[in-house]
């Protein structure tokens, strides 16, 4: 499958996005998502069938997509984009028009680089933004994942407060594609 948005980073060279291909992709995302380090993307317990089942129902529904994310070429992260108004936050969230809902998970590595998390988020918020349609994107992380709330907060979001998710307790946060420039440095 050929990449839907490629994005160059100065130190860490080319990330790139093209749509899960469950049949293809499930092995290497089971991996990913039952990895003590993916906790926050409450899969832990999930099989490989079950992952597989999981991202063909995301791949049939018009209001949900996922993505899968290569650094320099090789599989490196996962971004999911899904519309807020149908999805996650239905009766928790005002959805606005132009609300985008985002997850995004590194792949577990061994050998973390520097910047490469704030890498991956900045190229997810580039290829939703790259959409004219999009005005503001919505997250909903788990309350105890400090790790995404720095990097969120590093890229633009506010956090407009917590909200009771079936699953968990999350930080509703928001940010506007001047958020986003404003963040980056860009006016």
């Amino acid at each position: 499958m050929s990449a839907l948005f490629t994005r160059t980073d100065a130190e860490l060279g080319e990330f790139s996005l093209r749509p899960v291909d469950p049949p293809a992709d499930a092995a290497l995302l089971h991996r990913w998502v039952t990895h003590p380090k993916a906790v926050f993307w409450l899969m832990q317990d999930c099989d490989l069938p079950a992952v597989e089942k999981e991202f063909t129902r995301i791949a049939a529904d018009p209001f949900h997509d996922a993505y899968l994310g290569l650094h320099n070429g090789t599989p490196a992260f996962l971004a999911e984009r899904y519309d807020p108004a149908h999805r996650e936050l239905v009766g928790i969230h005002a959805a606005q028009p132009g609300d985008v809902g985002m997850h995004f998970l590194s792949a577990p590595t061994d050998t973390p680089v520097h910047g490469f998390t704030l890498a991956v988020i900045t190229t997810v918020m580039e290829m939703l933004f790259d959409d004219p349609a999009t005005c503001r994107i919505v997250v909903e992380p788990d309350a105890r994942n400090t790790a995404v709330h720095a990097l969120n907060k590093a890229v633009g979001f506010e956090v407009q407060r917590t909200v009771s998710l079936p699953s968990k307790d999350a930080y509703l946060s928001t940010c506007t594609r001047d958020q986003f420039l404003a963040a980056r440095g860009e006016n």
